[in-house]
């Protein structure tokens, strides 16, 4: 059994120490949720174990064999932009990850210029190196996660690809890999909800382990078996999925409250007995303010998770908000979608999910007057203060400390009760600690950028609040804290995202985006809908499996006692024809298995097959008519 070991971790960014001396081990098949709030270092530890970074110090330990393979998603993916996405794919180092390299780049050049003798040669050995090292099944899988992930062009440049284009080809590369250990920082993102639920069932039959960073809570759920938490400095591990971890934190911190309380007790009472005057003139009595001195320094050692307090006050928001009549988008040839009439309300709770692509992003564009219509009208209230949260963070000035860059909304907000509240204390409930307040936005981690580009929009006191993926970037504290403010919010809430729990916390309609200009409306939670849509999927299933065929639906009613002399001819052959039937079947499948990334031989196999199965189904039909005349 493969196992990693880590033993006296340390790493400090800056002014801040992320983690201190911390150890675990990574067993084979362990599904590990890392979770903690954003800056804590989770994407650092990742990025040390899988040797992009080094920790602080000689003591640290990674002990692992000679040949444990480690492989790493992080956020953003930093292949050289000029290689293909074939190239990027297939970095491997395992035999057969290089023979489906040349198997590929030699189809490739073959399909372009099929009548060289060089690249039918350089094929044909390609070819035969995949035979020899029985790489087939490897590039069956490849192309299996690649059709998941909707990776199609492999010959296109790396650099010509969007950031969550970038994004899949790297998750698709680790999973081609196989390595002993995924290391996966938030894999979700950029992912449909069909997608993610793939991926999900993929990574749950894993054969090797895996550590991944994500705030999908459902997803930690179905695919994590254990759950390190990292959190002031400390990792904390927690036995079973996303659910068991809160009741077991739940619990712990509960015992730990009251033993903090019970410290607190005692040392009231021997801070008493010091202050009568005791003298430290017999040993008893030295024995016990030592005592008491050890029980104050261990005083408040019992440190909860923080959470951010949303408590901003809105402005009024009218009975008008934002419509759309008859509105239609077109962006180059693609139609996002055509004669939509939309009506957003005062206390609105719309989620917004489908296909990625699809014009979901575009609409938010449309609501935030950033796009125009191709055709129809948009109205905005005359009430409405609109905050928009972009997958983008607005450009920041890294220079800039974060004090300033918050003091240029407000110098001090409105709380829903109608008292002040000044930029320092926003910052210290947005988890900004005082001593953090100078620091340079430019040394912030992705997160914490994010969480203080949220800040900025709320001190606002919007009263519609549009959010595009918000659950990419920010942590499940954060996660957890924004949706029971949404919860509040007096006004409407427009949301885009992919996340199944944020959409079933915070929105009560969907549009469903299904490309090509097609939306569908559901009311109800985001899970009933994906519910709905599985149980449709099983019946269309069972549907078709009994469906009669066109054949026997014709046949002709009984009405003979004995088989007629052609019929008699009929049935003495009748079983020879199926048994070559069925051999044949069995022939264009086997040729099927040796076509590789022949597309259009796959193609016209396939159709093959299809043909003669149709033959087989009509002489069985036949066969079972015969068969109740011929043996009376």
């Amino acid at each position: 059994m493969k196992e990693l070991k880590v033993a006296n971790l340390t790493k400090t960014y800056g002014e801040k120490e992320l983690f201190k001396s911390i150890s675990f081990m990574v067993h084979e098949k362990d599904r590990i949720g890392l979770i903690g709030i954003n800056g804590t270092g989770k994407s650092s530890l990742l990025a040390i174990l899988a040797g992009y970074d080094q920790a602080d110090g000689d003591l640290a330990v990674i002990d692992k064999a000679k040949d444990y393979t480690v492989g790493c998603v992080l956020q953003a993916s930093d292949f050289p932009e000029e290689l293909s996405v074939l190239e990027v794919i297939f970095q491997g180092d395992s035999p057969q990850i290089r023979a489906v390299k040349a198997y590929e780049q030699a189809l490739y050049a073959l399909s372009l210029d099929p009548l060289d003798e060089q690249t039918q040669r350089q094929f044909t050995l390609a070819e035969q190196k995949m035979n020899e090292l029985d790489a087939w099944q490897t590039d069956t899988n490849a192309k299996i996660i690649l059709q998941k992930l909707g990776i199609q062009d492999m010959n296109q440049s790396f650099g010509q690809l969007s950031g969550g284009q970038k994004k899949r080809v790297g998750l698709a590369q680790v999973l081609i890999d196989e390595p002993d250990l995924l290391l996966l920082d938030e894999p979700t993102n950029h992912l449909d909800y069909e997608t993610i639920a793939w991926l999900e069932n993929y990574l749950s039959q894993y054969k090797g382990a895996i550590i991944v960073v994500t705030h999908d809570r459902y997803f930690l759920d179905r695919v994590a078996n254990r759950i390190f938490e990292l959190a002031h400095g400390r990792l904390t591990e927690y036995s079973g999925n996303y659910e068991q971890y809160v009741l077991k934190r739940s619990e712990q911190q509960r015992i730990e409250v009251e033993q903090e309380n019970k410290r607190m007790q005692l040392y009231k009472q021997e801070l008493a007995w010091m202050r009568a005057g005791a003298k430290a003139r017999t040993t008893k009595q030295q024995a016990r303010i030592q005592r008491f001195e050890n029980l104050k320094e261990n005083l408040h050692q019992v440190k909860t998770n923080e959470t951010i307090e949303i408590d901003l006050a809105t402005t009024r928001l009218g009975k008008k908000v934002l419509e759309i009549k008859q509105g239609s988008l077109s962006l180059g040839e693609q139609k996002l979608f055509e004669n939509l009439d939309l009506l957003i309300q005062t206390k609105e709770r719309l989620g917004i999910t489908g296909k990625n692509g699809a014009g979901k992003s575009s609409l938010l564009n449309v609501l935030a007057q950033r796009l125009p219509l191709t055709s129809g009208k948009l109205i905005v209230g005359e009430t409405v203060r609109l905050a928009y949260y972009t997958q983008q963070n607005e450009a920041m000035d890294e220079n800039q400390r974060m004090i300033q860059y918050l003091q240029e909304a407000l110098s001090q907000a409105k709380q829903a009760d109608g008292s002040q509240i000044s930029v320092t204390e926003l910052l210290e409930r947005f988890l900004f600690p005082r001593y953090m307040h100078g620091t340079l936005i430019g040394k912030l981690s992705g997160g914490e950028k994010r969480r203080l580009y949220l800040l900025k929009l709320l001190v606002q006191q919007p009263n519609v609040l549009l959010l595009d993926e918000p659950t990419n970037d920010l942590d499940i504290e954060t996660l957890t804290i924004l949706e029971n403010y949404l919860e509040t919010f007096p006004g409407a809430v427009i949301t885009v995202s992919h996340d199944r729990y944020f959409l079933d916390k915070v929105a009560k309609k969907h549009l469903i985006f299904e490309g090509s200009g097609h939306i569908q409306t559901f009311y109800g939670a985001f899970s009933d809908y994906l519910a709905l849509k599985s149980q449709e999927a099983i019946q269309e299933s069972s549907n078709a499996s009994k469906e009669v065929p066109v054949a026997k639906k014709a046949q002709p009613e009984k009405k003979k006692q004995k088989l007629t002399y052609m019929e008699q001819k009929e049935w003495a052959t009748i079983e020879e024809e199926i048994a070559q039937l069925e051999e044949a079947i069995s022939d264009y499948q086997e040729q099927m298995l040796a076509c590789g990334d022949d597309f259009t031989k796959l193609q016209e196999l396939q159709s093959k097959v299809d043909q003669q199965q149709a033959l087989l189904d009509e002489k069985y039909l036949r066969w079972e008519y015969l068969s109740e005349f011929a043996e009376d």
